[in-house]
């Protein structure tokens, strides 16, 4: 069973760490290039109106994508540690259970996006002139909300395995169909933002199908015999007790998110909520690298936390912070130097312009405090602390909520508060997660290295 999979308990961890970054990330800049054709798109030919109603509707596609992701992400780590302890049974029943759990969980979200969008638009103050797009939007991704989950929860299942070169291929291919549908259906059949809403649903759903086929005929452990459907109450409670808390996380980020939706859309300016969504979506493509490094360590500190191989799950956080810190210096440059061009790619407004490419110069000042957010979590949730991503997401929904109030209605910040608040929640998240790490799980981790030396001395002796 080793063709389609990687054991991350051998070897050198930054050549696995890279080894495993490289094609996940390269997958997950593809993805966001769903959103990225949609939005370079509906704002070059539908102008900033269209582009502010597919950002005004963000942050609540966001929340229904995470209260289902976070299950498949939990998933893939309980699959990632019985890979480790060399338990292919239990692998099998993990990837069966969490399937069954992802077949039902973004259906009932799903339906109840559908009926609840106007009022979450209206609760986040959109702007009424954009009002009936941006329900167009949501409305159609609750209805791909299945094709997404399916497949990130298929993806996560072959990454916990160690492979993260599969997906990717699938996913490139979607991506390619998502833009030409997105140049079909705006610019060809004049469909407007319903048209990109379309073009991304049918490019997911070629994704989902296609990373399938290839798993159930290719990888072994997707090969599941009469005896592994089975549905195990106990299985499914490891699931959610690790996966829950994950998407609750993710969650109260899309609620947060939402918050400071709402401070934008306050502003009732569309040249500042289109900035907005134009810095957003760059912030996404920012995020990918920190993604990629918290998947590939929750994998690599999985399978040897398994594997009972603690001193390289230490490994792994060092050389994932050295990594992160390299990556956060030379975004940092990038965006200090050429923001204005990347805004100028959404959108010709002048306004726009400028607004966004100074939002990208305040937080790219605290990137490697967003970095450090993902290279924590990763670690932790590849050793099955579930507390912290609850945690983590408490924290930042505190600080949406009440920094960017402070920043704007009472330090007179105006528009330019909208990204400063972004940054010092990045900062206040990642300090909160390095004490995690340190006061709990580096205690803990430093107590059983020093019961594991004791017991090879005893037995050398």
């Amino acid at each position: 069973m080793k063709d389609f999979t990687t054991d991350m308990t051998k070897g050198s961890p930054v050549k696995h760490i890279l080894l495993f970054s490289l094609p996940a990330l390269i997958g997950n800049i593809f993805q966001q290039i769903y959103n990225l054709a949609d939005t370079l798109i509906v704002g070059r030919f539908l102008g900033k109106d269209a582009l502010a109603a597919v950002g005004a509707s963000a942050s609540i596609t966001f929340l229904f994508f995470a209260l289902c992701n976070g299950i498949g992400s939990g998933g893939g780590i309980i699959a990632s540690q019985y890979y480790g302890a060399h338990d292919d049974e239990k692998v099998k029943n993990t990837i069966f259970n969490t399937g069954f759990i992802m077949l039902l969980v973004p259906v009932v979200f799903g339906s109840i996006g559908y009926v609840i969008t106007p009022w979450l638009l209206e609760l986040l103050m959109t702007p009424a002139k954009i009002m009936a797009d941006a329900t167009m939007y949501v409305r159609f991704m609750c209805i791909g909300l299945l094709f997404v989950s399916m497949y990130n929860y298929i993806a996560s299942m072959l990454r916990a395995l160690g492979d993260s070169k599969s997906p990717l291929i699938f996913l490139i291919v979607s991506t390619i169909i998502n833009i030409v549908l997105d140049i079909l259906f705006i610019w060809k059949f004049n469909m407007g933002i319903m048209g990109a809403a379309v073009a991304t649903v049918i490019a997911q759903f070629i994704s989902v199908l296609g990373s399938g086929i290839y798993a159930v005929i290719l990888n072994p452990y997707f090969k599941l015999k009469k005896e592994n459907f089975n549905i195990s109450g106990g299985m499914i409670y490891k699931v959610l007790k690790l996966g829950v808390p994950m998407s609750l996380q993710f969650a109260l980020i899309a609620i947060s998110t939402m918050a400071l939706q709402r401070v934008v859309n306050s502003f009732e300016n569309v040249a500042v909520v289109a900035a907005f969504t134009a810095t957003g979506r760059i912030e996404q493509i920012v995020h990918q690298p920190y993604q990629t490094l918290c998947a590939s360590l929750g994998t690599f500190c999985g399978q040897n936390y398994g594997a009972k191989k603690t001193d390289r799950v230490f490994a792994g956080y060092r050389k994932g912070m050295l990594i992160m810190i390299i990556i956060s210096i030379v975004m940092f440059a990038v965006m200090q130097v050429f923001g204005k061009e990347i805004i100028s790619l959404f959108v010709d407004d002048a306004e726009v312009i400028e607004l966004g490419a100074y939002g990208l110069k305040i937080t790219s000042l605290f990137y490697i405090a967003l970095g450090s957010i993902y290279v924590i979590r990763g670690v932790l949730t590849g050793v099955g602390d579930a507390f912290f991503a609850l945690f983590n997401g408490i924290i930042e929904v505190i600080g949406r909520f009440t920094i960017p109030v402070i920043l704007i209605s009472f330090l007179g910040f105006g528009a330019t508060g909208i990204w400063a608040a972004t940054g010092f929640v990045w900062l206040i998240s990642g300090v909160t997660a390095w004490l995690r790490y340190y006061f709990r799980l580096r205690n803990e981790m430093s107590g059983v290295q020093r019961i594991h030396g004791v017991r090879r001395a005893l037995n050398h002796h």
